[in-house]
């Protein structure tokens, strides 16, 4: 590791992108803070490692819990948003509830996250927040009106959010995955395609989130779209 060790604020660390990006990072040397709704089936063995079980859909009950959080680690440098849910259908099959607890999870609780540590991320010299986006934030598609409509959200608010700090020095960037190989299609109607090439890798993006936060002070890289170098997608008739 050629920078210092930074503290970092990962959401969505128990599993898929998250994960990885929690143990590329402790490997690296960086001290990292976990957000998750439960940690019981991620065991994270280091001691730079600290798990913190909060629920990001619980809305109502973040203002409090991310103001704690913020003042018991002042030491945060970098927010790295992973948090998110997949949920694939025509928006008569929404139920109102089903709306808004997607959109909570997927754009509001990275905005609570952010509006908790901006203040003490701006005193510093050079800080980032990073999202994981999705491909879904740059095309709409049938099925997707609420996920990519939450994605689309997630996007404007970090290119918004990247002109607000510009006169600091934070560091604002989004990185937009197409199919990842994790868990996160285990409950959807679809995946990608089995061969190496229809899918990306969690590691992949974890490897582009080290480069951002690798970059030096002067360059911002605002955005990055990941592809698998074929897209296939596979149905499954065991779903509805």
């Amino acid at each position: 590791m050629t920078n210092p060790p930074r503290t970092l604020l990962i959401s969505g660390a128990s599993s898929g992108i998250g994960r990885a990006s929690a143990e590329r990072l402790l490997q690296d040397g960086h001290h990292v803070i976990g957000i998750a709704r439960d940690f019981s089936k991620c065991k994270i063995d280091s001691a730079n490692f600290i798990a913190t079980e909060m629920d990001l859909g619980d809305i109502k009950a973040l203002p409090d819990q991310l103001g704690a959080l913020a003042r018991r680690y002042p030491e945060v440098d970098a927010i790295i948003n992973c948090a998110g849910q997949g949920r694939f259908a025509s928006l008569e099959e929404f139920s109102y509830k089903q709306i808004y607890k997607l959109m909570d999870l997927n754009f509001t609780s990275h905005a609570f996250v952010c509006r908790a540590f901006l203040p003490q991320l701006k005193k510093r010299s050079h800080s980032n927040i990073i999202f994981i986006g999705s491909e879904a934030a740059l095309e709409g598609s049938q099925k997707g009106s609420l996920y990519c409509a939450s994605k689309f959200a997630l996007r404007g608010f970090a290119q918004a959010l990247r002109q607000e700090c510009s006169g600091s020095g934070v560091h604002v960037s989004i990185i937009n995955p197409g199919m990842v190989k994790t868990a996160f299609f285990d409950r959807l109607s679809f995946s990608h395609g089995a061969d190496a090439a229809n899918y990306i890798e969690a590691a992949d993006v974890a490897a582009a989130i080290r480069m951002i936060l690798d970059s030096r002070p002067g360059t911002v890289i605002d955005e990055i779209n990941l592809s698998p170098l074929k897209k296939v997608v596979s149905f499954r008739k065991d779903k509805d």
